[in-house]
């Protein structure tokens, strides 16, 4: 069976992964396709390969941790740079993100996804899903770093955690869960949205909501592109100016 999509001239084929007798790498996310029990999308002159859930995730979505604007799908960063920090995990991407091109916001096709909450053999309370890192102050102040209580790094506040308030258990998604089944196929019923703990997603407090695909027109893609290319635009102009003033002074 053949099957078509936007990221790539050719038509995929589509397998089960150990039909393919090799181990290959999602082009979309750039993870290892080797779960046997789900679909692989190839093309093999191009050693182009999708896992299933990348190549059916929708081309829009209505995110709760972005509620200004809907994300489209794009299959590799329009940045000059050619790579994406992703505003979840904080990692860099060169391939599929959602993306609100006027925000510069950011996620990986996996964090997009992430559930809503996960249990961890490490606390023994169900975690949940934050858009930010849920601040409890320490000796009277909340200026102190805080760190993921698994890997004992520094937990980003600006970035997604995985935690349980009540017993100030924090840790970063990646350390919380190392294979997240995206939930791809989401309710798109006005019932369908956030769910809000304290707070925002800004302060840190905001809980983790559900993602609905969304429909947007090709005008509406055209233009938040143009939107795009203005303020790329507007860098590189601005970039050029300030190094004109270098030399002159």
């Amino acid at each position: 069976m053949e099957y078509k999509h936007f990221s790539h001239p050719h038509n995929l084929i589509i397998h089960r992964v150990y039909e393919l007798g090799q181990q290959v790498n999602c082009s979309g996310c750039h993870s290892s396709c080797d779960n046997t029990t789900t679909a692989v999308h190839a093309c093999h002159p191009c050693n182009f390969f999708l896992h299933d859930h990348c190549a059916n995730a929708g081309r829009y979505v209505k995110h709760p941790s972005h509620k200004p604007h809907p994300l489209i799908l794009l299959p590799y960063p329009t940045y000059a740079g050619g790579s994406f920090i992703c505003n979840a995990c904080g990692h860099p991407g060169k391939s599929f993100s959602y993306c609100c091109t006027p925000c510069e916001f950011d996620l990986h096709v996996r964090c997009a996804f992430m559930p809503l909450s996960v249990t961890h053999v490490a606390h023994q309370h169900e975690l949940s899903l934050f858009y930010g890192v849920p601040v409890v102050p320490r000796r009277g102040s909340n200026t102190d770093p805080e760190y993921c209580d698994i890997c004992r790094k520094v937990l980003e506040g600006r970035h997604w955690a995985y935690c349980c308030q009540a017993c100030d258990f924090n840790v970063h998604t990646g350390c919380a869960t190392t294979e997240v089944v995206p939930g791809l196929y989401q309710d798109d019923s006005p019932d369908c949205g956030a769910a809000e703990g304290q707070g925002t997603a800004v302060d840190g407090g905001g809980g983790g909501g559900n993602v609905v695909e969304v429909e947007l027109t090709e005008e509406d893609l055209i233009r938040l592109y143009n939107i795009k290319l203005q303020m790329q635009l507007a860098e590189q102009l601005a970039q050029s100016m300030a190094s004109l003033s270098t030399r002159g002074g």
